[in-house]
């Protein structure tokens, strides 16, 4: 299945930035974005194939079962029964989610859990197509919710290698710990450019300056996920990526998190866009949609 994931470059959509000078004072109050002013980004080809199951899939599912393919249960209130019945298409551990409610467990209570969720979401039921679950975790640096695992410095201090190689090889340690506890999706790459040190997420930016988080975001990528075309691709000891959290979070008026960018759409693309347009151009699979906003229009509503 994972293959069959769709990805969409969603250019209009945003967030940004404090103390970027003057363009800041010229902000559009309406939040209004200008698609033909935005890099282009061509979606890689349909695979005519894999299309053709997508839509056989689509068209064999319960009203019921789309609605639940996208929703995302956060496991320490959604049990591997709850996957079943409500056909959950994801779940996910929270900051302060573990199996059994126990963050000092083993891998293998992990692995063990991973496989109760699996088990349910494939268990049969009439004649719907079984679509397994997925399970996606803040692995961002290093797969830290785990004891044991390997533990990279936080985004900030990678920042500072200035080190795109060493980031991909990051990438793939964090992918097979990921795999070995039955894990298949990180959240991360976070490729936020923090323009203000109050952010309270400063420590999850590779920096202020775009060009850092754009050399850092394929390189991540292609760690996590592997390089398309490449028979390991999504496959064996790699996983699915995230760019996050869309652009502009790192760039809110005050660095007040999830609150509002102030910042001219020129502004926006220049600092915000470029890591996103590499992550697409090394076909991650998955972008987080931010909560925060840009110029009053929150990035949901835009």
């Amino acid at each position: 299945m994972r293959s069959a994931w769709r990805v969409m470059t969603v250019a209009s959509l945003s967030v940004a930035m404090m103390f970027s000078g003057p363009a800041s004072l010229a902000a559009d109050p309406a939040g209004t974005a200008h698609p033909d002013l935005w890099p282009a980004r061509t979606a890689s080809a349909a695979d005519p194939v894999v299309e053709k199951r997508i839509d056989a899939l689509i068209a064999a599912m319960s009203l019921e079962q789309k609605v639940g393919q996208i929703i995302q249960g956060d496991i320490g209130s959604t049990t591997p029964e709850d996957v079943a019945q409500y056909h959950l298409g994801s779940i996910l551990n929270g900051g302060s989610s573990s199996p059994g409610g126990d963050e000092f467990g083993p891998a293998s209570a992990w692995v063990t859990a991973a496989d109760a969720y699996y088990q349910a979401s494939m268990r049969p039921n009439g004649t719907l197509p079984r679509i397994p679950v997925m399970w996606g975790s803040d692995a961002v640096h290093g797969h830290n919710n785990i004891v044991g695992a390997t533990l990279f410095p936080h985004n900030i201090g990678l920042g500072a290698a200035r080190n795109p190689a060493l980031m991909e090889k990051i990438g793939q340690v964090t992918a097979i710990e990921m795999r070995v506890t039955g894990l298949d999706w990180t959240f991360a790459p976070t490729i936020a450019v923090a323009r203000d040190d109050r952010w309270g997420r400063t420590y999850e930016s590779f920096g202020e300056d775009p060009a850092i988080a754009t050399s850092y975001a394929a390189a991540l990528v292609h760690g996590l996920q592997g390089r398309r075309g490449d028979a390991d691709w999504l496959r064996g000891p790699h996983i699915i990526a995230t760019a996050k959290h869309f652009v502009g979070d790192g760039g809110t008026a005050d660095g007040r998190d999830r609150g509002d960018a102030k910042i001219a759409e020129a502004e926006l693309i220049r600092l915000h866009a470029p890591a996103y347009v590499a992550a697409l151009g090394a076909d991650v699979q998955s972008v987080m949609a931010s909560f925060s906003g840009w110029n009053g229009v929150k990035m949901h509503g835009n």
